[in-house]
């Protein structure tokens, strides 16, 4: 009898649907829960891509019309360092500068004489940000100006790392951020 108790106790295991929805839910949530976490970073990130080009082109404007100046001994100047402030206060809504500003945050703003001689090209060596041709010198009424904005994200979701990823930090040998890059090119206008 107690073989056949057992065999009994087996087949209604078996024709039992109870707990079914509980066993696939627990087959598929850590699927399920990656692809919601990086859809989750992907807007994120976004945004803060948003953030930036909406900060360099509010900037750009300032720049363009002499809100903004440099070394013209006006009360509109502002240093590198007071630029680079406004810039990460700007963008505070969304991304934070922090202490490790220099290591995140690149901005280049120079003066051209054509439009042509702008640079189109991410300056990129070994797989990191090329800062070397980097400037901060706006030039005055009437030239032609560009400024660049390069943030770099730090992908947290390492499911989607290899696929968003672009850029190594100094120090980094493997990608783990995703550079955000904000542009604007333009002709100051006869502030003088």
């Amino acid at each position: 009898m107690p073989g056949r108790a057992k065999r009994f106790a087996l087949m209604r295991f078996g024709r039992d649907e109870n707990g079914s929805a509980a066993i696939e839910f627990a087959i598929l949530a850590i699927p399920f829960f990656l692809l919601v976490f990086a859809i989750i970073e992907t807007c994120v990130a976004f945004a803060a891509e948003q953030t930036v080009n909406k900060v360099v082109n509010e900037l750009g404007r300032e720049l363009r019309t002499g809100r903004i100046t440099f070394n013209t001994g006006e009360a509109t100047d502002l240093t590198e360092q007071q630029f680079q402030d406004l810039f990460c206060e700007r963008m505070s809504v969304m991304i934070s500068c922090g202490a490790d500003v220099e290591k995140r945050l690149f901005l280049d703003l120079r003066s051209f004489d054509t439009f042509a001689d702008i640079p189109t090209g991410v300056p990129k060596k070994n797989g990191a940000i090329d800062t070397t041709g980097f400037d901060f010198s706006p030039g005055g009424a009437s030239s032609i100006n560009v400024l660049r904005a390069y943030y770099l994200w730090r992908v947290t979701a390492d499911l989607m790392r290899p696929y968003i990823t672009n850029i190594t930090a100094a120090g980094d040998s493997m990608p783990h951020h995703y550079l955000i890059v904000g542009t604007t090119a333009y002709r100051n206008e006869s502030y003088e």
